[in-house]
């Protein structure tokens, strides 16, 4: 067995300060509510846990953030459905990140309760009836999306006409590029997005546009074409556009993808943009939800049983392993594997590979991922496979099936 210890140490927990935005000061508490550690080996030796654990880490946050922050040249919306939970929403407002893309009246809620400051936008085509007069009546909302004249007329009926409002119509993309597509279920074509365009002007509404090219999105070229249908739908309405809204999209770098250069994305963006009919106030927003979160947290998963070449995890599809259950999805999570000593120190093991089934830990035959993880032969039980960049959706859908729920968190670093 090739094993190469790893010394480290707890350190004691940190006080966050109140983070200040402009004339508003909003406390965030998760440094002061969380144990915190020099790094994940510290966390196995101090804890040894049961239960699968998440590790948050502040600066990968800090500088998915700045990708944006120095490259997009417009305000980024961090996509809440990727990952809702209170201790990453916090460090995604630390990263300076002040506009939320709400899809919901729930989520809505939830950023609004949190963070009073923040400015939400309720980026979601297809709303719950009365969804949109309370999100404006209770919370103030002027930003809503309609692919379609269904949407746009109850939109109307809820809001008096849509008077005040900024309305995104979203286009349809071209299938391919995105390791999920969305434009299946939303989007409408350039020339009756310019219909809708012209129906939210006459109302006295304000016209903006938006598209989403799909999760995990491998080209940026997917851009530079959803930009050009934008551009038609624009064009062909002959109304003023207000605001473009280029969507999410923007990929995690996950072994088992080609991800290109993050540069690469912004690149083929302000190139695209050229050619859209931009005014000087034309506002440009973005929605990354992955981007923004999946590389700032770890998780630590326990082996409770080997059994030739099947492995039984306390973690599995009903919790945080969704997406890898999820048919064409290639995407790996970047993985080490940890076993403590006798001395009570974590050590990596890095031996030959081999596959291995990976059960989680409910009693359900359906909770096993669909292809073999590639692992070290000596992995035996007890042992501890850290998972890195697990921040978006697989948390999100985790569930509380068979009484488990992994919800332990702490900061590292």
């Amino acid at each position: 067995m090739n094993i190469r210890s790893i010394a480290a140490a707890p350190v004691s927990a940190k006080t966050s300060d109140a983070k200040s935005n402009g004339a508003n000061t909003v406390a965030v508490k998760t440094a002061s509510t969380l144990p915190r550690y020099e790094s994940i080996p510290a966390l196995l030796e101090k804890v040894n846990p049961v239960m699968p654990h998440f590790g948050l880490h502040p600066e990968l946050f800090r500088n998915a953030a700045q990708r944006f922050h120095d490259n997009f040249p417009g305000i980024a919306m961090y996509a809440v459905k990727a990952n809702p939970v209170d201790h990453v929403l916090d460090q995604i407002y630390e990263s300076g990140i002040r506009h939320f893309d709400t899809a919901s009246l729930a989520e809505i809620e939830l950023i609004r309760r949190r963070y009073p400051d923040a400015h939400c936008h309720f980026m979601a085509p297809v709303r719950l009836p009365g969804a949109s007069a309370a999100a404006v009546n209770q919370f103030g909302i002027k930003d809503f999306v309609v692919d379609c004249d269904e949407e746009l007329d109850k939109l109307f009926g809820e809001t008096d006409g849509g008077k005040g409002l900024r309305i995104f119509v979203r286009i349809a993309t071209p299938l391919g590029g995105a390791m999920l597509e969305l434009s299946s279920k939303f989007g409408t074509s350039p020339a009756n997005g310019a219909k809708l365009l012209q129906r939210v002007a006459a109302a006295g509404a304000t016209p903006a546009l938006t598209f989403h090219v799909g999760s995990q999105c491998l080209s940026p070229f997917s851009y530079a074409q959803a930009i050009e249908l934008a551009r038609r739908a624009a064009v062909l309405s002959d109304v003023r556009i207000a605001a473009l809204d280029v969507g999410g999209g923007f990929p995690a770098p996950y072994p088992g993808n080609d991800v290109p250069p993050y540069h690469w994305y912004f690149d083929t963006l302000k190139e695209a943009l050229s050619t859209f009919p931009m005014e000087p106030d034309t506002e440009l927003l973005c929605e990354p939800g992955r981007a923004l979160c999946a590389e700032g947290v770890t998780l630590v998963c326990r082996v409770i049983l080997r059994r030739g070449d099947q492995l039984f995890l306390n973690d599995g599809i009903y919790g945080n392993m969704d997406e890898l259950s999820l048919a064409g999805w290639t995407a790996e999570y970047p993985r080490t594997i940890y076993r403590l000593c006798p001395d009570g120190k974590a050590a990596v093991i890095d031996d030959q590979s081999a596959p291995f089934k990976i059960f989680g830990p409910t009693c359900d035959t359906i909770d096993v991922l669909s292809r073999p993880m590639m692992l070290p032969s000596t992995i035996q039980t007890n042992d501890f496979i850290v998972f890195q960049t697990v921040g978006a959706y697989s948390i999100a859908l985790r569930t509380g099936f068979n009484g488990f729920f992994p919800d332990d968190w702490a900061i590292i670093g």
